[in-house]
């Protein structure tokens, strides 16, 4: 009995990469981003970052070392890829204490007590997320207004693109930043997720790596521009181009970052592409009839649960089958 072999968590790598030689490339390919942010929202975006990161590493430790009496692994960088992903959803004038709280949740309620790494069937940091969103509404919905600051943020605040389209009865674009910002990254929002460019030049490394696909990526993103462009030419007094719904809120970095986490999305590829079709197509829906204006953490988390199902409805084929 003792020469059976141990079967580990996913993800299961067949490649001369390490789990923390992928994380750490995770941790890399957001620092473009990262950057951007500081650009535009200034000392709180590498504030909220460390401690982020740093509070999901030390939860994880904790429990590690405490609680479930295993050799810590916070060196894999998994950890802090949770922590960078959960400080890049949530404002950059965000209470510290709430992301303290958001780091635990993260750490000790969606990812530890499955087993940790390779065993949660959520991605731990939109599960934070929303946890955060449903429990701290104002405060994850109270946006500074993005400008090149050498310090802290202005004070003034102001709505996102997204709320904007929400809030009107009539889409009236002059209300709304230009292409060029929404690219840049001159917009309300996340911190995180405001630069188009730069989380595509991070999306771009992980491919060039073979970190991620292109499957689930472009799945989502397609989906999105597709039915959110028929709503469009159907009445686009009401509804906004499929450009703006890809360049605004969190459809870059949900599809390219946390949509493609290997723990909690299929293994196969057509898989992949039924679950990126699946994150679009519930993200439009929730933003054009939800309550919410933004709906990619909802939509990746909903297809998280149907990846299993997933799995066993397209498996790749047996060799010699």
């Amino acid at each position: 009995m003792n020469k059976l072999l141990n079967v580990s968590g996913s993800p299961h790598v067949h490649s001369d990469d390490s789990v923390q030689k992928i994380m750490w490339s995770v941790v890399l390919a957001l620092v473009p981003a990262f950057l951007v942010s500081i650009f535009y929202f200034g000392l709180p975006v590498i504030i909220l970052t460390c401690v982020s990161v740093g509070c999901c590493m030390l939860f994880e430790y904790l429990i590690q070392r405490f609680i479930m009496h295993v050799e810590p692994t916070i060196t894999d960088g998994s950890a802090a890829v949770t922590g960078m992903l959960l400080a890049f959803n949530v404002p950059a004038n965000l209470p510290i204490w709430m992301l303290v709280i958001g780091a635990l949740v993260a750490i000790g309620v969606a990812k530890m007590p499955f087993g940790g790494l390779g065993h949660n069937p959520f991605n731990p940091a939109l599960v934070a997320r929303v946890f955060m969103l449903i429990s701290f509404p104002v405060a994850m919905t109270t946006w500074p207004v993005p400008t090149p600051v050498w310090g802290f943020a202005d004070a003034v605040t102001g709505p996102t693109p997204l709320g904007i389209l929400k809030e009107s009865a009539n889409l009236d674009m002059s209300q709304m930043p230009t292409y060029a910002n929404m690219l840049l990254g001159q917009m309300g929002g996340s911190f995180g997720e405001v630069s188009a460019i730069a989380l595509l030049i991070g999306a771009g490394f992980l491919m060039w790596r073979r970190i991620i696909s292109w499957h689930i990526p472009v799945a989502f993103i397609l989906t999105v521009f597709v039915f959110s462009g028929i709503f469009w030419l159907i009445d686009p007094t009401q509804y906004a181009s499929p450009f703006f719904h890809i360049f605004t809120g969190g459809i870059i970095l949900g599809a390219c970052f946390m949509a493609t986490d290997m723990v909690t999305s299929p293994t196969a590829k057509s898989g992949m592409l039924v679950f990126g079709c699946g994150c679009g197509l519930l993200t439009i829906i929730i933003r054009l009839f939800g309550s919410y204006p933004e709906g990619v953490s909802f939509s990746i988390l909903i297809m998280n649960a149907l990846v299993p199902l997933i799995n066993k409805g397209f498996k790749p084929k047996t060799y010699a089958k």
